[in-house]
């Protein structure tokens, strides 16, 4: 009988341990309201933003629906700072004393994330909207098991630039390209083609991408790699061309974004730190 009475003042305390705690939170809420909507809005935001990015990477969702509702989490942090900044100055005017816990994270947040999301609108605006980068582009490497995506040469930069006038978009492609990316260049590695490109298949195995098709002999390795919460595939494509009679090699490399249309740098960073492991010093080659 006293065990049937202890379990049920056990209950009843857990019962009202936990209405107290609901209880707290309310009255937690009404005292410092503006901060928990800052709170709530600047982690609801960042929470938002890499669960989108999740969500379109395993297929929930398009990832043209995902790119499209990113904006909005930026606008909810920049929401959340607003209301940070405007609490802070009517609490100095009228004398109160500002609850910082809540607010002070929330605006740490929002500042955060803020910044982050214009690290990438800085580099978007600092680079062209392309998504093919190649060493070499007079005679880019050429994909034979991998197909080149069908909208490759649309939305090329430059349509209505008076000093593209009369380009076609490969040639906007190629002079925005070598604007942007003088760096990237063939290099020349003091192997044989077919060592290059085992090396090559063994540093790509390094870095997880998927290898569709290797050619030692003939000095050409197709691959893939996945890349972001959002899973985006860029193909890849090596070249390399016997040198002094085969004791030298030149490699060139494609690499291009199955999707979208800018691809904020990722192509040329891929293809300086992979021909830079591959060839120890990156020298380029002479042209």
């Amino acid at each position: 009988m006293n065990s049937n009475q202890d379990q049920q003042s056990h209950k009843d305390q857990t019962a009202t341990s936990a209405t107290e705690t609901v209880t707290g939170k309310l009255a937690g809420l009404r005292k410092d309201p503006k901060g928990w909507i800052v709170f709530v809005l600047a982690v609801g935001a960042v929470i938002a933003f890499f669960g989108i990015a999740f969500g379109s990477g395993i297929g929930l969702w398009d990832w043209k629906a995902g790119l499209a509702a990113l904006p909005w989490t930026g606008l909810a942090a920049v929401l959340a700072l607003v209301i940070a900044i405007v609490g802070y100055i009517l609490d100095r005017r009228k004398s109160r004393k500002t609850r910082w816990p809540l607010l002070g994270l929330g605006t740490i947040v929002s500042l955060g994330f803020i910044g982050y999301l214009l690290s990438y609108i800085m580099t978007a605006a600092s680079l062209p909207a392309i998504h093919d980068i190649t060493t070499d582009l007079a005679d880019p490497p050429q994909f034979s098991a991998l197909p080149l995506r069908a909208d490759n040469w649309d939305n090329i930069p430059g349509a209505d630039d008076s000093e593209m006038r009369g380009m076609n978009p490969r040639q906007r492609w190629a002079t925005v390209h070598q604007d942007a990316y003088p760096d990237i260049r063939s290099v020349r590695i003091d192997r044989p083609v077919a060592e290059v490109i085992e090396k090559a298949k063994r540093l790509a195995e390094d870095r997880g991408w998927e290898i569709v098709s290797v050619e030692p002999a003939s000095g050409h390795l197709e691959a893939t790699d996945t890349i972001s919460l959002f899973r985006f595939k860029d193909d890849v494509v090596i070249r390399a061309r016997a040198a002094e009679n085969g004791a030298s090699s030149i490699i060139d490399m494609r690499s291009v974004s199955r999707v979208g249309v800018h691809d904020l740098g990722a192509n040329a960073k891929r293809v300086r730190q992979f021909l830079s492991d591959l060839s120890g010093t990156t020298t380029a080659a002479s042209q």
